[in-house]
Formats: C-alpha cells, structure tokens, sequence
C-alpha cells in the first residue's frame, strides 16, 4: 500500500496493492487536523483492507463468488460482519445434547472423564469434531448427574432414617424415669397437689398447652417456660400424653419441680371426652396410615424410584415420619373438647424453646378471630419466610384450585393463640375432618405432609396475624439462622428435621436448647446426654 499527503493537507490518496484497483480519496475537512488524527485513520484503513481480504478468502475456501472492488464486498459481507459476532452453536450438537441417555448405557463404562479437566484433556489431545465433542459431554454430565442424583436421595435418605429414630439416650431416660416411677413413691406424685387443682379450670391464669410424647423436650419446653415468666404462680402448663409415656412424664416433673408454677400431667386416656366413644381423629389416623402403607410402598419404594426428583422423594420421605401420623400432632384440633372450661390457652410445640415472657400474648385483641399465629409468607429468610397455601396443597387438584387462593399467605403451628371461647363457635374442628376423609378419598392428592395443609384450611378465614418475634422458625431446616437473630426472639422452633436433641442438629443453634437441661442431673447423666 503507498500513501500519498497532499501539501494542503485538504487531500490523502491511498494507492492499495495490485489486489484491488480502485483507490480510496479522503477529504480533509479543516487544516487543523493533527497529524495523529492521520496516523491512526491510515491505521483504521490498513486494518480494514487487511479485515477485508481475509474475508474474501474464507469466501473463496467456501465456494462463494469473490467481488474485486471494495463497494461490492461491502454490499456482499457487510451484514455477514455483524452475524459472525455472534456464538452459533451447531445444529448436531443441540441435536446430540437434547437425545436422553439411559443409566444402561453408562452401565460397566470406564472410558467416560469423572471431571472437567479430564475432559478437556481429551478434547486438547484428540482435537474431537463437534459431533464426538457433543457426545462426550452428553456422557460425562449425565454420569455426573446420576451421582449427584444417587448422593443427594442417600442424603434424604439418612436424614429421614436419623429424624424418624428414637435415640437410645431418649429411650434410656424413658425407661430409667418408668422404673423410677415404679419404684419410688416421690415419683408418683399427683400433678399438680390437690390444692392447686382448681387452678386448671380458672381463666384468671395463663393456660399453657403441651402435647408430647417426649420426655426431654417436655422438660426444655416447661422449664423455658417457666424460668422466663415474670409471674410464674400464674402460669399453668398443661401436659398431653400417650399412654406409655405418662409414668416417665409423671416422674420427670415429679422430681424436677417448677414451683411456682403449676403443671398438669394427664395422658390421653384420662380425658372423659377421649374416652367416651368414637374420636373423628383417632378414625382418620387409622385410615391414613392403610393409605400411606399402600400408597409410598415404604421408604425402599420410594428410593428405588427413578424417574422421580430428589426433592420429590425427599417430600414423600418426610411424609413417612411417624411425628406426621402422631396422635399428639393432632389432638390440637380437639382443644375446646379437651378443656371445656377454659376460655383461651396458648399452644406449644415440643420442639420450641421459650426466651421471654409469654403472658403479654392475652393482652392481644384477636378482633374475634379463633388462631393467633405468625404468617410465614414475609421475612428476611426466604426460605423459611415464603411459605403460601401452594406450598403446602396440591392446586393442580380441581377440589382445591376452586376453593382456595394459591398465593394467600400461609401461617405456622408451634406456637398459638387459641381463643376457644370463638372456636366452640364456628364449625373448624368439623371442616377439618371433612378435608382429611376428602384427602383419603383422593389417594392423598389434596395434600401429603402432616396437619398443617388441614389446618390452614379449617382455621382459613380465623386467624388474627401476631408480631413474628412471638415465633421464629425454621432452626431445624437450616443453619442460616445466626445465634444472634435467634437468640432476640421470643420463641424459637427446631421445627424440621434437624432437633435439638438429635445427633444432626445444627452444632451453632443448640445451645439454646440445651441451655435449658441440667447435664448434672442423674437421670440426664446416666443416659449419656450431653451438651454436644
């Protein structure tokens, strides 16, 4: 290429080489152009001509007719130039990647790279077309993904084995506290002394609900309970048992006293509304666990299945969780049977831990509503705060899609208001077991975990909203919960897999559970139960 500058810089003719006849001419508009200005325009044009040539040869390897002047491969490339910037995958990969790869095809393979940069060795060392480039990352990603696959549904799987089990600390200190009851006279104490008993029908006290089947979180729950009441000789806590778990929980609070306050131990079977005649939840329990049996197959069926998600299995895992198909889990639909005399109460889960005082909760006006509780569809936390009705019943079931709204805002049990005074007035505890046969009916298609799906629809339309720091959740899912946050609330839930006095609890949330045990005690010591 030669460059020629006129003197009056008003002209600069670019002579190119013999590959192109035509010559560019560039006006220069002011004499006040930098020669640097120049410099880099002659470097634009180089570039361009040079751009251009390389153009015209990859035309020529492709068979496309070749234009001699640069007008004409400006018309020819230009919108060429813009459509090269572009990624364009080939057609035969899309075509490879989108064809499924069965697990008998992996089968006995050794051949297949077990990483990524196993991969891309072997694409450097064999320089693979785009077709065998295709087909070994088709079979290295669906290897991965099978293991990954594998590894999360054991990890289900182990989690629901390790949540479902009883550990043997917890029946040691049952069986310990049944002999102890058996034996010992002080442990058989009648709860609460006699003259306190009209206390349990009194509703100028704080009434204080618990059912549970479990020793040791009774004791954390009561003692929590008590231990941050400012007027302890006020409050009354009201223990619901079964029937082989009354000795161990008569003699626990038998010798473990928390006087003032006052503690009533009854196991179902003393309750005259229990034992009179047929129980509508007792019959659906019954029912449930036939369709549960036959439905899941157990927790084999459900692993051995293939062709279902990981989360799908670890969903119909926890629904086998003997907690979901517990007698204690639903005989809170039956409170205002249970205690006919009293006018509110507050309910406690067994897996909470109390940090403040709880008698300001009769101060709240429920505005006539039946079910004070904290809504979890708004929070900091989303995955335990984003929680609606679609995320608990099943929409895409006619029954429910027209009765209910998927987005309203769902609430949580664990710790509850309940006014039944306004409860004995409505039809809720009838609603409820009218949903629970239509979800039998149904092969449990309505919904498939536990008691709050029904819950949210029989309590739907009476629940009063309370202020969250009544009830924070969600420390027996995850870890994302800091000590700090947990430790400013008023009342903190385990609910989830993952409690306190399970080995896979969370190691940072514990101790505010097990601040609350005595490690000294004989009975805790004997067991084996430590602080971590």
């Amino acid at each position: 290429m030669q460059v020629h500058i006129s003197p009056s810089l008003r002209h600069v003719t670019v002579l190119p080489g013999k590959g192109v006849r035509e010559y560019i001419k560039v006006k220069v508009a002011s004499r006040r152009v930098s020669y640097r200005m120049l410099f880099y325009s002659l470097l634009f044009f180089t570039f361009l001509l040079r751009f251009v040539f390389v153009l015209t040869k990859v035309d020529s390897i492709e068979g496309e007719t070749k234009c001699s002047t640069i007008g004409c491969l400006g018309k020819k490339i230009g919108p060429r130039i813009l459509r090269r910037t572009e990624s364009k995958v080939p057609d035969i990969m899309y075509k490879i990647l989108e064809e499924p790869m069965s697990k008998d095809e992996l089968k006995g393979r050794s051949d297949i790279p077990q990483s990524l940069e196993e991969f891309m060795a072997e694409v450097k060392d064999d320089r693979l077309d785009a077709k065998a480039f295709s087909l070994r990352l088709r079979e290295m990603v669906t290897l991965l993904e099978l293991r990954t696959r594998t590894a999360k549904i054991q990890e289900y799987l182990y989690r629901h084995v390790a949540s479902s089990s009883i550990p043997k600390q917890l029946h040691c200190l049952a069986l310990k506290l049944a002999n102890e009851h058996s034996t010992n006279a002080a442990a058989r104490l009648q709860l609460p002394s006699p003259e306190l008993v009209p206390a349990l029908v009194d509703n100028t006290y704080f009434h204080f609900v618990l059912a549970s089947d479990n020793v040791l979180a009774a004791a954390v729950v009561a003692k929590s309970l008590v231990k941050n009441a400012l007027r302890r000789e006020k409050f009354v806590l009201h223990i619901i048992t079964d029937k082989k778990t009354y000795s161990p929980m008569q003699a626990w609070f038998s010798l473990h006293s928390l006087s003032p306050a006052i503690i009533e131990v009854k196991a179902l079977h003393h309750f005259d509304w229990f034992s009179k005649g047929k129980v509508p939840v007792l019959e659906a329990m019954e029912k449930d666990q036939r369709v549960r049996a036959q439905f899941r197959g157990g927790s084999s069926a459900i692993v051995a299945n293939n062709s279902e998600k990981p989360y799908v299995i670890a969903a119909k895992l926890q629904a086998l969780s003997p907690k979901y198909n517990s007698l204690m889990n639903h005989i809170r639909i039956h409170l205002p049977e249970l205690f006919p005399s009293l006018n509110k109460i507050v309910f406690l889960d067994d897996d909470i831990v109390v940090q403040t005082d709880l008698s300001p909760l009769w101060d709240i006006d429920m505005n006539g509503k039946v079910n004070g509780a904290v809504e979890t569809c708004r929070g900091e936390d989303k995955f335990v705060m984003s929680k609606r009705f679609k995320s608990y019943l099943n929409f895409s079931h006619p029954l429910i899609a027209k009765n209910f709204d998927p987005n309203e805002c769902a609430w949580a049990y664990g710790m509850n208001i309940f006014d039944l005074e306004a409860w004995r007035k409505t039809n809720i505890s009838h609603t409820y077991h009218y949903w629970l046969e239509e979800n039998l009916k149904s092969d449990l298609s309505l919904w498939q975990l536990g008691t709050l799906p029904p819950g949210l629809i029989a309590f739907h339309g009476h629940v009063h909203v309370i202020d969250p720091f009544w009830h924070m959740l969600g420390l027996g899912y995850q870890d994302n919960t800091s000590f700090a946050d947990a430790e400013s609330a008023g009342v903190i839930h385990f609910n989830g897999r993952a409690k306190p006095w399970l080995d896979i609890a969370f190691p940072e949330l514990r101790p505010l559970w097990a601040k609350y045990i005595d490690f000294s005690d004989k009975f805790i010591k004997s067991c084996h139960i430590r602080a971590s």
